[in-house]
């Protein structure tokens, strides 16, 4: 199964916008998060030759204008379009989503959405002292299991244990995205990629609000299975 990345702080190349929050498309159909602007999304789109008309669904990861910014111009183009959501996600946001003409599902535990592509469902998280859910996205092929975040709000470890409950037999091959380290001394992410290694994750890919510190970490503990995460790349699960 393949993933692209259409956006994230850097890119492959300087047609490629880049800015904050991330977006991936996983296997043409399932968009997950969409970046803060949906013009720059649209521009990369068109340039990485995604096919909106092939989009199912759009996940987002939680309810912060850097994951859910594009998302209003992709519903301006392709009406009935499917967004989950978490259950307590604002009512603001939600409302929007309905008023775009978005088909708004929110998923409480984990779900699958297609074929082997699942969210996790809405796992607590906390932001600023306050509650902020999250879900990410689990992605099954011959490899194992694949978990894609947006910023870990609950914690990274947090979301990989939920993951782990709900697929017990399944070894986890890859985990990328926003792991929410970037304000974390570099002793907490030694210990968060340790424990990593100790999950018997065998790829992984700091981005994002991750942080420079854990980006260079991550590199060191898996050398060659690090994966970094740029605009335009495509990833194989």
């Amino acid at each position: 199964m393949k993933l692209k990345i259409l956006f994230d702080r850097d890119a492959e190349n300087r047609k490629l916008h880049t800015g904050w929050g991330i977006s991936f498309l996983v296997d043409d159909k399932i968009l997950f998060d969409t970046g803060e602007n949906g013009s720059w999304l649209m521009a990369n789109m068109k340039i990485l030759k995604a096919d909106i008309s092939k989009i199912e669904a759009v996940v987002i990861s939680h309810d912060h204008w850097d994951h859910q910014g594009g998302l209003w111009e992709l519903l301006k183009k392709k009406k009935g379009l499917t967004v989950y959501t978490c259950p307590n996600f604002s009512a603001e946001f939600k409302n929007k989503v309905k008023k775009f003409g978005g088909n708004l599902k929110e998923t409480k535990k984990t779900t699958e959405i297609l074929k082997d592509i699942f969210v996790t469902g809405e796992i607590a998280g906390e932001y600023k002292g306050k509650y902020m859910p999250e879900q990410a996205l689990v992605i099954k092929t011959g490899n194992g299991i694949s978990v894609i975040t947006g910023c870990a709000h609950p914690g990274i470890i947090k979301i990989l244990k939920t993951v782990k409950r709900n697929f017990p037999k399944k070894d986890i091959y890859a985990v990328f995205g926003g792991f929410h380290l970037m304000d974390k001394d570099k002793q907490f992410i030694e210990v968060i990629a340790d424990e990593f290694k100790k999950i018997g994750i065998k790829k992984a890919g700091a981005t994002h609000c991750s942080g420079p510190a854990a980006e260079e970490i991550f590199k060191l503990k898996y050398k060659n299975n690090f994966l970094p995460v740029k605009v335009g790349m495509e990833i194989e699960l």
